[in-house]
């Protein structure tokens, strides 16, 4: 029985006694051998270098940017409530940053360029100093240009300070991401040239052969007609697909044959955080239930599933408890089907799983579109023969979808070609791909937080958010406005209570992410609704999230695929100091009100108003010196 601080090294002896180095299992293999594997970095000091390296990937080499040499980035582990200190130098010959991911830091650490401080220039050591008052799974990256997809983010575990509620016997971190030898700037520009650059899936004669066998010639023709309509494809499901890109577990591919091992009987946890830039997994591994524990770095009333969703940003703990002495195989699959990336779970170093076939490619129903759901049937056929838009502009050429929405704060123009006509909530569908699945699968609607949630208060307020697209034309917006062009920030207000709901008015899911606050679901749960900072919009959905303001500041609001964030998907939110409207509550850092960043090509002032420093000692930073970025305070 090994404990979750010593696997890494009881794995390591295992391998030793098998009498040479090569047979070890490739993540315990020491950085000096060249793994890419995870380091691990202990204490309440830290150090972190932000370099260019050599790297291999998938028996192929290429140059990586990251953390201290190795993809992913060091493991960082710390104690809850504990003040860390975490100098990160770049020796870059450009900006660079460091996002805490899920961490409840004051804003001016949460390391967003021009929102909460001025980025990291090349040549400086910055100092991230904070305490927070959680535990659990959690991640950090790079918030500057693409720089996440070429390797710069790593994982974070915060032990608890108190008693754990999850028994486990050993613990493996998994870290799903998205590897490519393509420049992510060459991605982008493909991808603004023509959406569709790396989806090979798009449906075929035979595809539309057996549509019509099933549906009847006539509804095939019509839903076939209707698509090349809107000048989109039901295949058209994930942006960035594995014909650029190989997926990684802890920056190993599948031919790699990352190695678990366990004892039969134990309790193992995993902690499974996918820190991918476009990638959003089915996981699953065949014949081994998981129980899921833990979302997003907070506990949930344990449920035990055959398979769920992850998307990007997200984090799920899970624990098995594998009973024969067999090879399991941990299988993540890209959510369009395009690749996958298998480890092996097993009683012996070195076993390997039989890697699963890749299952069908899943395809978008009208369901997706948000169509009028009283005139069809949400598996695709119609109710009496014909299909009916409730008002929907068939001539999606001039972008005149006034009569879709009568919500006046959506701004129309060439960034949006559709409002969703019907959204409805899909919080209890497990996700693209899994509808018929014939096991278990997760749902938001199941999911519960473990402890009873601390504010139960009703939202004084609902603020309505769109998410907004030009699919063809890769444009990605917030209610029809990308980012370079917002004037002003989304406010809360200290101490209130806000539902947001969020519409999502494209035909892609985006895994949302509010930074310096937790969503709690609004999934029916009462007073356990789970809390989550990253949550998963589907497409034609209408999902509420209640939300605290507890932390004054200015905090970046986002869809966590990078190359949706990057052409525009990104806001602010501003919590503005308590006016005495609300329940007063304690903080010492003021707001800023004005931020923007360069995004898109756009280039924009970083204008930031005077932040107070206080007790966080900067040591030396000149932040005034940095362009147009404007900040006071001790530095």
């Amino acid at each position: 029985m090994v404990s979750r601080r010593q696997f890494l090294s009881t794995s390591l002896q295992a391998g030793l006694a098998l009498g040479a180095t090569s047979l070890l299992p490739a993540w315990s293999l020491p950085a000096s051998r060249g793994n890419t594997g995870l380091s691990t970095l202990t204490g309440n000091r830290f150090d972190l270098k932000v370099d260019r390296f050599p790297v291999t990937i998938g028996g192929r080499s290429g140059m990586a940017l990251g953390v201290n040499g190795t993809v992913p980035a060091p493991l960082i582990r710390f104690r809850e409530g504990e003040e860390i200190t975490l100098n990160v130098t770049n020796t870059l010959d450009e900006d660079t940053s460091i996002h805490w991911h899920g961490l409840l830091v004051p804003f001016q650490m949460d390391g967003v360029p021009g929102v909460t401080f001025p980025g990291i220039r090349p040549g400086e050591t910055f100092q991230y100093k904070f305490a927070v008052p959680q535990n659990g799974t959690y991640w950090y990256h790079s918030h500057s240009g693409l720089q996440e997809q070429l390797g710069h983010y790593g994982p974070i575990i915060i032990e608890p300070k108190g008693a754990d509620p999850v028994g486990y016997d050993r613990e493996y971190i998994m870290v799903l991401s998205d590897w490519s030898f393509e420049d992510p700037y060459r991605i982008f520009k493909k991808l603004k040239t023509m959406s569709e650059t790396y989806n090979f899936s798009h449906r075929t004669v035979p595809d539309f052969i057996e549509d019509a066998g099933e549906k009847g010639f006539g509804t095939a023709l019509e839903q076939r007609a209707m698509w090349g309509g809107m000048r989109m494809s039901p295949r058209d499901i994930a942006d960035v697909t594995g014909a650029t890109y190989h997926f990684l577990i802890n920056g190993h591919s599948t031919a790699d044959n990352w190695n678990a091992v366990f004892n039969p009987g134990e309790r193992v946890r995993l902690r499974i955080i996918n820190a991918s830039a476009m990638s959003i997994f089915n996981v699953r591994i065949p014949g081994l239930p998981m129980t899921v524990v833990q979302a997003d770095g907070l506990h949930v009333r344990p449920l035990e599933v055959d398979e769920f969703q992850i998307g990007v940003a997200e984090t799920y703990d899970v624990i098995v408890q594998p009973k024969d002495e067999k090879a399991y195989a941990f299988t993540a699959e890209s959510i369009d089907r395009s690749g996958q990336v298998v480890a092996t779970l097993g009683p012996r170093p070195g076993m390997k799983a039989k890697e699963p076939a890749l299952r069908a490619v899943p395809t978008l129903t009208m369901k997706d579109m948000a169509m009028d759901h009283g005139s069809m049937d949400m598996g695709g056929d119609t109710a009496s023969g014909g299909m009916k838009m409730a008002g929907m502009d068939h001539d999606m050429k001039g972008h005149d979808m006034d009569a879709m929405s009568d919500s006046a704060e959506v701004k129309r123009g060439p960034g949006v070609t559709k409002l969703a006509a019907m959204p409805m909530s899909r919080l209890d569908e497990p996700g693209l791909g899994l509808e018929d699945v014939p096991h278990r699968t997760l749902r938001y609607s199941q999911l519960r937080s473990l402890e009873p949630n601390k504010d139960t208060r009703a939202p004084e307020r609902e603020i309505e958010v769109h998410l907004t697209s030009n699919m063809e034309r890769y444009m990605w917006s917030f209610d029809g406005v990308k980012f370079s062009e917002v004037t002003e920030p989304i406010i809360f207000h200290e101490g209130e209570r806000v539902r947001m709901t969020m519409v999502n008015d494209t035909m892609m899911n985006h895994p949302i992410h509010l930074h310096g606050m937790f969503f709690d679901l609004v999934n029916g749960g009462g007073n356990h609704m789970p809390r989550k900072h990253t949550v998963i919009v589907k497409p034609g959905e209408k999902l509420s999230v209640d939300i605290t303001a507890e932390h004054v500041g200015d905090w970046a609001f986002h869809c966590h695929l990078l190359y949706h964030m990057h052409a525009g998907m990104m806001q602010v939110v501003s919590v503005l100091p308590n006016d005495g409207r609300n329940k007063p509550m304690s903080h010492d850092h003021p707001p800023s009100h004005k931020a923007s960043m360069q995004m898109d090509g756009q280039d924009m002032k970083h204008e930031m108003s005077s932040h107070d420093m206080g007790a966080h000692d900067m040591e030396g930073h000149d932040m005034g010196s940095h362009g147009d970025h404007k900040m006071g305070g001790q530095h």
